[in-house]
Parts: C-alpha cells; sequence; structure tokens
C-alpha cells in the first residue's frame, strides 16, 4: 500500500500531506500512526528541517475515525475492551505525543472538513489557517464516544474551556468563519489559495535561525503548565545556549550591517 503520509521538500520547509482522498484521509490504520511518529523522530534528527506545514490530499484534511470500522468493531477498534485501550495507547495517541512535541514549528493548513480525530490533528499543530471553505467538528459525542487522541487537552487551550465545551457537549460543525472568530485558525484564505499562503507563512518562519525557533517552541510548550518562576528559569538556560551560537552573532552583525543574514544552523 502506498504510504499514508507523502512529503515535499522545498529548502527548509517540509509539506506534508495525508494521502488517502477516498476516505477523506480518516485516521483507521495503525501504520498511518506509525507513519506520523517515523516523520517526527525523522524530522528531529534533521536540523536543517525548520518548518513543517501539513494539510490533505483530496476534499477533506482529516475525517477523523472511521465509522464504518467502529460499526464493525473492526481494525483499531476491534477487541475487547482491554485490547481496545490498548489500541488508543498503541496507536492513534502517539500522533499527539509525537506531533505536539515535535521540535519545529508545524503549520496546519486546513484544505477541508477537520472532524473528530482530524480537528484533534489540527490542533496539535502549532498554527492553524484554512480554506474558506473547511469545516470543523469535536463530534465524538454524536458517535456515542468521547475525544481519545488529547482533544479534551488540546481543544480548550486553543478556543477556552467555554467555546471547547460547547463544541464537544453538541458535537455541532462551525464553518472557518466562526473559526476564525473563535481562535482557532489564525486565518482563512481561498482554497485556491490556501497552499501557497501555507508556504509563504513557513519560509517567513523559516527565515530565522533554527535553534531559536525550536527553542522558542520548547519554551512555548513548557509554559503551558509551568509556573512562571520555573518557565524563567529554563528561559534564562535556553537564552544562555542561545547566545552562543554562530547564528546568533550572524543575525547581530547583519541587523547592525543592515544586511540580510545568512545562517547556517550552528
Amino acid at each position: 500500500m502506498n504510504p499514508f503520509l507523502i512529503t515535499e521538500r522545498d529548502d527548509a520547509v517540509l509539506t506534508v500531506r495525508m494521502n488517502r482522498p477516498e476516505t477523506r484521509n480518516a485516521l483507521s490504520d495503525p501504520q498511518q500512526m506509525q507513519e506520523f511518529v517515523d516523520l517526527c523522530a525523522q524530522i528531529r534528527r534533521d536540523k536543517s528541517i525548520k518548518v513543517v506545514v501539513l494539510t490533505g490530499v483530496g476534499s477533506a484534511f482529516c475525517a477523523g475515525g472511521n465509522v464504518k470500522d467502529m460499526r464493525d468493531r473492526g481494525g483499531i477498534f476491534g477487541g475487547s475492551p482491554y485490547e481496545l485501550r490498548d489500541s488508543y495507547r498503541n496507536g492513534i495517541q502517539t500522533i499527539p505525543l509525537a506531533l505536539y512535541e515535535l521540535d519545529v514549528p508545524i503549520i496546519a493548513a486546513v484544505n477541508g472538513p477537520a472532524i473528530g480525530a482530524g480537528l484533534d490533528l489540527a490542533c496539535m499543530c502549532d498554527i492553524r489557517i484554512s480554506a474558506d471553505n473547511a469545516l470543523f467538528a469535536e463530534s465524538f459525542v454524536r458517535l456515542g464516544i468521547v475525544p481519545g487522541d488529547g482533544g479534551a487537552w488540546l481543544l480548550p487551550r486553543i478556543v477556552g474551556l467555554p467555546k471547547a465545551s460547547l463544541m464537544a457537549f453538541t458535537g455541532d460543525t462551525i464553518d472557518a468563519k466562526k473559526a476564525l472568530e473563535w481562535g482557532l485558525v489564525a486565518e482563512v484564505f481561498t482554497a485556491e489559495k490556501l497552499e501557497d499562503e501555507a508556504k509563504a507563512l513557513a519560509r517567513r518562519i523559516a527565515g530565522n535561525p533554527s535553534h531559536a525557533l525550536r527553542l522558542t517552541k520548547r519554551l512555548l510548550r513548557e509554559g503551558q503548565h509551568m509556573r512562571l518562576d520555573s518557565l524563567l528559569e529554563l528561559s534564562a538556560s535556553f537564552q544562555a545556549l542561545a547566545h552562543y551560537t554562530h547564528d546568533h552573532q550572524e543575525a547581530v552583525h547583519a541587523f547592525l550591517d543592515k544586511r540580510t543574514p545568512e545562517y547556517s544552523n550552528k
């Protein structure tokens, strides 16, 4: 079977596409989950990658879990309750741990519906931009289940607990306009322009030193569960590391010389 994730490299920007348009990029196979984990490990090792853009092939970003498999108690939804618990822990729950903890910034270019686990997948990314025809739903309750892949932790941190509760308790779908109003997405573009805009944003981000991007993302992540004094201690340590990088010196000299810096990821 062809890979679920197909990649395209443009200098320091890696574009990743979920490639199951016939299933609206539903997450239904353990191999799909493993591909996310393996790709994140590869990105962590490759210091030349500065930004990742995640999007879907076809009309959807990601339709979440495969409802037919739920009906048939097959695939990742098969087995006893104990086996099903382990299926979640060793399967789809590996994606938020791998993606959310990735050192480089991730932009979700939501090209169509992001439903259930698909919405949660978008929430695992640092920045979300969407097409004007995109739809969003935390729809688990409509199927008599709960967010099993981290949505109950992720969504409230993005839109706030009241709006996250509204989405999770009703399962209602919201459009791109509402998602923008609620801060679920940062910007909305026409479907035709979405990927170009995502890549342009990625290039702006990638124009900064790699170490500064990775350390800044780590501070933002750690700041979500640390006290201020603890975060300040970590910030001081990271800043000391940053000051002794070649790219910091290059950035300072370029600023003073009024020229474009030339970074070497050192």
